[in-house]
């Protein structure tokens, strides 16, 4: 977990608020989101990892009354989160940083503390594939004994694959489902429930997908 991802922040960055305009209708996030507000007690607390503009999930979370720190490696998208969801708390964070010992993880300097739960849709899939398990059991150390996770990635046999998106490019990597349920439970979590959804984004240039959404529990 120790690439360079600046290329990636650049684009997005770029992209600003026309990523909203290109996935407009975000039905499964917003499904999960509503699983998870519903899962958790009051209050709880949640970190959003990948936030982009804060919509919808880190608003659809805050007004169901949770608190929710939300990260990303966007000035430009935690500009427009700010705006978006101003009650939430919003930080510039790489998720290497979230390891044991990373700045932000635990006993770093910038320390987040412990989350209720973990919120990552399509953040992970910006990772190369070797990352991915290393990140997974990174958020897993953030999360209280019994703490949920809310996954979401885009079913593909691809690793770091450069795409065109929105006038840039990016890189992004996925699983077939098989394969991501094994990557996910090997990294210390329950799969307890699952979706699919068939999704064709407004944007001409970035392809038909389908989106996996995985409901997880950290084992103890």
């Amino acid at each position: 977990m120790a690439l360079d991802r600046s290329g990636q922040a650049e684009a997005f960055d770029a992209i600003g608020d026309r990523y909203d305009e290109a996935f407009p209708h975000k039905d499964g996030q917003l499904a999960a989101g509503r699983w998870l507000a519903g899962a958790l007690a009051p209050g709880s607390r949640v970190l959003d990892v990948g936030c982009g503009t804060g919509l919808p999930t880190a608003r659809q979370l805050v007004d169901a009354g949770h608190e929710l720190v939300g990260i990303d490696i966007s000035p430009g998208m935690l500009e427009l989160a700010r705006s978006n969801v101003p009650t939430a708390t919003f930080q510039q964070v790489d998720i290497v940083d979230l390891r044991s010992g990373g700045r932000y993880g635990p006993g770093g300097s910038r320390e987040l503390g412990e989350f209720d739960a973990v919120v990552a849709f399509f953040s992970l899939l910006m990772l190369p594939r070797p990352e991915i398990p290393y990140a997974l059991r990174a958020l897993r150390g953030l999360l209280r004994p019994g703490g949920l996770l809310a996954l979401a990635m885009v079913e593909a046999d691809v690793d770091d694959f450069a795409i065109p998106f929105l006038g840039n490019s990016v890189r992004v990597s996925g699983y077939l489902r098989e394969e991501l349920r094994r990557v996910v439970r090997d990294a210390g979590f329950e799969i307890t429930g699952e979706d699919s959804h068939s999704y064709a984004p407004a944007s001409i240039d970035v392809p038909p997908e389908i989106q996996l959404y995985l409901h997880c529990r950290r084992r103890v």
